[in-house]
């Protein structure tokens, strides 16, 4: 057993320095830069304008690349353990601290935040348990996919401090536009977030004891 356990140990940093790896350390990298400036910039980029810019353009960068690393692993023949552990973290850092930040800034409401954060770590705490014990992890489904371009392009739009734009005393229409729309991608991906962290739990489950059952009769 102690033999088993070192083994699962030193298996971990396996190809730590393999390509698809570097890729998924340059995107944490990037993640923390954006925070930090996001931050820093304030409520709506208020107190820096500039950092606020660039924020925005991290996050697009970051958000867009997202899928580069594991392509990379899946194509070359370069999946590592390390990297099944570091991708989905990256992604989650990426989201959820955009999430947070625009949350204590009252750019967006807690409660939505919230739920993202309850069914976004609640998944992934799962996937990872599925996989300790031995499990398969269930494939991500449209839903999953759709909820994260939602969710996106909305953290996207909201970051992008286009009311900078304006110099004018009064809202123009375009920008009631902009923030209805930045608003309304948020709340669709929400509620595709909730939906396909449903079909994840069903499909886990139920798809499991289904397996387990035809697998008896078989026997």
């Amino acid at each position: 057993m102690t033999e088993t356990q070192t083994s699962k140990k030193s298996s971990l940093l396996d190809g730590w320095n393999a390509p698809p790896n570097l890729v998924t350390y340059s995107r944490i990298v990037l993640v923390v830069v954006f925070l930090v400036l996001a931050a820093l910039a304030g409520p709506w980029g208020a107190d820096n304008l500039t950092m606020r810019w660039v924020a925005a353009v991290l996050f697009i960068i970051a958000a867009s690349t997202d899928k580069i690393d594991g392509w990379m692993a899946r194509k070359y023949h370069m999946v590592t353990e390390l990297g099944k552990l570091m991708d989905p973290i990256a992604d989650k850092l990426l989201t959820c601290g955009a999430l947070i930040l625009a949350s204590i800034f009252g750019e967006l409401g807690w409660w939505v935040t919230i739920l993202f954060l309850i069914r976004e770590i609640g998944i992934t705490v799962m996937r990872f348990f599925v996989i300790d014990t031995g499990g398969k992890v269930i494939a991500a489904e449209w839903p999953g996919k759709l909820k994260t371009v939602f969710q996106c392009v909305g953290l996207s739009m909201l970051l992008l401090p286009m009311w900078s734009l304006d110099a004018g005393q009064t809202t123009p229409m375009w920008m009631s536009v902009y923030y209805f729309l930045t608003y309304a991608m948020i709340y669709v991906a929400l509620v595709l977030c909730l939906y396909s962290g449903g079909i994840y739990l069903y499909n886990t489950f139920a798809g499991g004891k289904k397996q387990q059952s035809a697998g008896d009769a078989e026997a």
